[in-house]
């Protein structure tokens, strides 16, 4: 079969996308328009006239404007293509429609661990968390300490001991939005079904203190949530050696653990791209919201976040809201995000980075629209701030920075036992205790860091299936993963250092 040149996406667009690295004068698959310029995988070609401060389409919707007059045939990128907001029309709930559930006895299923409480994991880690960077050390050093000595062996159901440290818990206020994320951040870590059990470790003089850590999230000493203060057991050393005992007497216990068949109503996924190229959004994100769409309809829960990467296309996200509430949370907080990038002197289209400009992405607006698609196309059933606890089954968006560490530590806090993780540029990571599964763009980046990559979604550019099939293929895979198999990032020992608590506020 022929391969094309370019693809268009949308009937009303305005330029066509490289399929491959095309050199000047190569047909660009229209009539009679040729390449003007090289135009680079993944980047924009003009099929039209384009005047300056004319709008460019892609998806059928604004991606930017024309910084001057642009000829058919012509490389459109950073050059000639510049960002301005747009008016947008919500339209809340215009899209909103009954979701087609998976009758009960029809529903996929996993084998997952059902602890006491009733929640339902999809794996087995012993955690250690700093409630500031002044524990941090020892938190490292006990699940170090615990891993050299081999006991481990001993316990096969146990994944693993994983310290989460970080670089806050002081000089920063008492009270307030950031001290806010930090303790949800926390609780919702310390409550998460993939940990057997918890212990918390703390300085003892930190502005955030274990005490009001706990009575503000609710939290309650027990076998399984466990804090231990390193100013009242008489400092490192004396803190490292309790640590290490009462997590020798947690294992035996966490080692009893069964996995037995549990609906896949129990996942919550995390939606997740980073080092995206302008592939992104033709064949790995539209893929995962179809695989999305399927989780949801078989009873389970989606989490999309990082809402500077769906600004300009927030619109596409209040027309599928369940109720015009949860339209308006969404709408809200692109509004603070807009003064909050104002007040630090920055602005919505910082992102995209220059690895996205490399693969072809120009403007937020073209990164968002080419990133919501992960989320599907059933309705949005609510809206949540930043690692806040999700309640509510079908599709949800959590509002988070686009920095891939700290939106996906957001994720895993509200609850997500499972990531999908798209990328084209060959973004590497993974977020203990929740396995992540990679996802490549293009097949020549899955081919170079296949080591890293679970599913090629190339295939979809390459015409050898289509979104759909790869949709159904990451759902078949998402069960496999969250069974107990072993996801590539996990293989490869990531997901302790990528834990990064949202920071906001100042440094005092």
């Amino acid at each position: 079969m022929e391969r094309l040149n370019t693809i268009r996406l949308h009937e009303t667009d305005n330029v066509v996308v490289a399929v491959r690295d095309l050199e000047q004068g190569t047909s660009l698959g229209e009539h009679n328009l040729f390449a003007r310029q090289d135009v680079p995988r993944g980047h924009k070609a003009a099929t039209a006239p384009i005047a300056k401060g004319d709008p460019v389409l892609k998806y059928g919707q604004v991606i930017g404007f024309a910084a001057r007059d642009i000829d058919p045939g012509e490389h459109i990128h950073t050059q000639n293509l510049e960002f301005k907001a747009v008016e947008l029309d919500y339209a809340i709930g215009a899209d909103a429609k009954p979701t087609e559930f998976v009758p009960e006895a029809e529903r996929a299923t996993f084998m997952g661990i059902r602890r006491a409480n009733g929640r339902i994991a999809t794996r087995n880690y012993i955690g250690i968390l700093s409630s500031v960077n002044c524990s941090a050390t020892v938190a490292k050093a006990v699940s170090s300490q615990i891993d050299r000595s081999g006991i481990l062996n001993d316990y096969p159901n146990v994944d693993g001991v994983v310290a989460l440290t970080h670089g806050t818990g002081c000089g920063m206020a008492a009270e307030g939005q950031g001290m806010d994320h930090l303790r949800r951040t926390l609780a919702g870590f310390a409550r998460h079904p993939n940990f057997a059990a918890v212990l918390i470790i703390g300085l003892g003089c930190e502005g955030n203190q274990i005490s009001r850590l706990m009575e503000a999230e609710g939290l309650e000493e027990s076998a399984h949530f466990q804090p231990l203060v390193m100013q009242e057991l008489g400092g490192t050393t004396a803190t490292v050696k309790e640590a290490i005992a009462r997590i020798k007497a947690i294992l035996p216990e966490a080692n009893k653990m069964e996995r037995t068949p549990c609906p896949a109503s129990a996942l919550k996924l995390g939606l997740q791209c980073g080092g995206s190229d302008a592939f992104s959004g033709i064949s790995a994100n539209p893929a995962l919201g179809y695989a999305a769409d399927l989780l949801v309809r078989h009873g389970g829960t989606a989490i999309l976040a990082e809402t500077p990467e769906i600004y300009g296309a927030e619109h596409l996200l209040t027309r599928r809201a369940e109720d015009p509430e949860v339209a308006h949370k969404l709408i809200d907080m692109i509004h603070w995000w807009e003064d909050y990038t104002a007040r630090n002197a920055g602005s919505m289209d910082n992102n995209p980075s220059p690895g996205n400009k490399a693969g072809g992405l120009t403007t937020i607006l073209e990164k968002s629209l080419g990133a919501a698609v992960k989320g599907g196309l059933t309705n949005m059933v609510d809206v949540l701030r930043y690692a806040e606890p999700s309640t509510k089954p079908g599709f949800v968006f959590m509002d988070s920075p686009g920095y891939d560490p700290v939106s996906v530590t957001g994720q895993v806090a509200s609850g997500c036992n499972l990531v999908v993780f798209t990328t084209g540029r060959g973004s590497c990571f993974g977020c203990r205790p929740s396995p992540s599964i990679k996802l490549a763009t293009n097949t020549p980046m899955y081919e170079r860091m296949v080591d890293d990559m679970d599913i090629n979604c190339g295939t979809i550019i390459d015409g050898e299936e289509n979104v759909a099939q790869a949709g159904k293929r990451i759902f078949d895979h998402m069960l496999r993963i969250a069974s107990g198999e072993r996801s590539k990032s996990e293989q490869l020992g990531y997901g302790e250092d990528e834990f990064t608590p949202w920071v906001v506020g100042a440094v005092m």
